[in-house]
């Protein structure tokens, strides 16, 4: 039989021609299966017992990373050394991971600086399979930037013993105290109010979320209080204003429109209070001698349009001096170290001594009652000389502080009069301050205007870079009032100059005087007093105004 014969005899004749296919074809499938079943299995055992596990340790949770946070922060992940070691850190994409740290079963990294935004940092580390892969990350934000503090421009500048309103923004969401007090915030604004302008820088602090600080010393400037034309003035003795003849010089200078201010003095050098004065103590010491009528003074001045300053000098004061030492008041007067009374000037009297601040100020207080505009103190200091040469009996704080101190009160006494307050200071108290406890910035917080002297005939060879001053008085007038302007600005002070007409070693005429002025104003100042004992002033230096 032929082979051939035989295969045809073999087959199923019931079979169909597609039937040896199909069945090939199932088994194929289920092969497949079979092995997609065995590699599943290979792959998840590998899955579960090939991937490392990485936990992460600290730090807790948090979104937001400020300087001391982050300085702090430590990113730390545990697992079994193998993995560690195998460990990839990545800060944003970028490979981090030679600074990481691998010890004792785990892996830590610190950031020495970052920057501020937004970061993710991960750590992976790869299984014994290609895709047995374990991967920690964390999520944060970094800010190291200090919030914003801004002010109003305006808000910073205030009228004098005005009520005030500070204004401005922080960022949002930071807190803001001001001298450690917490400040209401509307949407990142805040206004402070404020009975008075503040004489002392503020101190603003605001803190973000992200406890970054940011402080700001602020100083809310303060513009001086200005008479409505500026002062152009004379100095004028009680005498003088009683003798007939140099009023009369005085009164032909303001209808010349060359003054618009007289000077004249309420209690002067030798303790002598000039005017009418009702003061009880100035009538039981002697010191009242009633040279004019301080009301009808000021009532003909005014009614020439005419300022009236009163001078008023202070703690230089023999006739005090002596009586409260003869009444065995010795805690009035300014003593030596042995006990006795300081000599100097005829007599001195004690500048913290309650009784001594309440009569200037009781004299002070009249004249405003009475309608004086400005009451311009002299003397206002301790005497000059060596500290350890005298005693002021009470006195438990630096001069210069009880200074302040009668001018705080001079303030308050005056307040409702609105009359004007200055302060006659030495021209070398914006040099040393210490020599006659004239702190002129402190002083200028509490007067309308300082009033330095600055005599050319008055400094020493050299001062200011200015080596004969009293034969150069522009040059000293304008270098010293320049220092003064400097040193009070944004106080709520002025300056106003005493200028020098008289002779002293050097003949002063009208070029001197003329000078003078001129160097004021080129300092920035168009105001002045003159000075001359002898209240005899040189008219053609002056120039009427346009």
């Amino acid at each position: 039989m032929h082979a051939h014969e035989q295969n045809v005899d073999s087959v199923d004749p019931n079979q169909s021609p597609g039937k040896t296919t199909i069945v090939w074809s199932r088994a194929v499938i289920l092969t497949v299966l079979l092995c997609a079943l065995v590699a599943g299995v290979i792959l998840l055992v590998g899955a579960i017992f090939g991937k490392p596990t990485l936990t992460a340790l600290s730090p807790e949770p948090v979104s937001l990373f400020g300087p001391s946070t982050l300085e702090e922060a430590i990113f730390v992940v545990e697992s079994d050394s193998e993995s560690l070691q195998a460990a990839n850190w990545s800060l944003d994409g970028t490979d981090v991971t030679s600074q990481a740290r691998v010890a004792n079963g785990r892996a830590e990294l610190a950031f020495e600086a970052i920057a501020d935004g937004p970061h993710r940092l991960a750590v992976s580390s790869s299984g014994a399979l290609p895709w047995s892969t374990a991967t920690v990350a964390w999520t944060f934000t970094v800010d190291t930037t200090p919030p914003d503090i801004a002010f109003s421009p305006e808000s910073l500048v205030a009228e004098r013993d005005e009520a005030h309103q500070i204004t401005g923004t922080v960022d949002p969401g930071a807190t803001l105290t001001i001298a450690g007090r917490d400040i209401t915030l509307t949407d990142g604004a805040f206004a402070i109010e404020l009975a008075q302008p503040p004489q002392d820088a503020l101190l603003f602090v605001a803190v973000d979320m992200a406890g970054n600080q940011s402080e700001e010393l602020v100083r809310v400037a303060t513009i001086p209080r200005a008479p409505d034309a500026p002062v152009r003035g004379v100095h004028v003795s009680a005498k003088a204003w009683a003798d007939e003849s140099l009023r009369s010089e005085i009164l032909r200078l303001v209808e010349d429109d060359l003054i618009n201010t007289v000077q004249l003095d309420l209690k002067d050098e030798t303790g002598e209070v000039g005017y009418n004065s009702a003061v009880v103590l100035g009538h039981t010491i002697g010191a009242t001698k009633s040279y004019y009528d301080l009301a009808a003074a000021v009532s003909m001045l005014h009614a020439s349009g005419v300022r009236v300053i009163g001078r008023l000098v202070a703690f230089r004061d023999p006739i005090l001096a002596d009586w409260a030492w003869t009444n065995e008041r010795w805690r009035q007067v300014v003593q030596t170290p042995d006990g006795q009374p300081y000599a100097a000037y005829g007599g001195f009297t004690n500048l913290a001594n309650r009784r001594v601040r309440t009569y200037n100020i009781d004299i002070a207080e009249e004249a405003a009652r009475i309608g004086v505009d400005d009451i311009l103190f002299d003397y206002v200091r301790r005497p000059d000389g060596p500290i350890e040469s005298m005693v002021f009996p009470g006195l438990d704080v630096d001069p210069e502080v009880a200074l302040i101190t009668f001018l705080e009160e001079t303030e308050e006494r005056l307040a409702p009069y609105r009359t004007f307050i200055g302060a006659s200071v030495f021209g070398i108290a914006a040099l040393r301050p210490q020599d006659v406890a004239q702190n002129v910035p402190d002083i200028a917080d509490h007067v309308d205007y300082i009033a330095p002297m600055v005599y050319p005939s008055h400094w020493s060879a050299g001062v200011y870079d200015v080596e004969e001053p009293s034969l150069d008085p522009y040059a000293i007038v304008r270098r010293s009032l320049e220092d003064f302007v400097f040193k009070i600005e944004g106080r709520g002070a002025r300056v106003l100059p005493w200028l020098q007409d008289f002779s002293l070693e050097v003949d002063y005429g009208p070029d001197e005087v003329r000078a003078q002025i001129e160097g004021a104003r080129d300092a920035g100042i168009d105001e002045w007093l003159l000075w001359d004992p002898a209240v005899t002033y040189t008219s053609e230096a002056l120039q009427r105004r346009p």
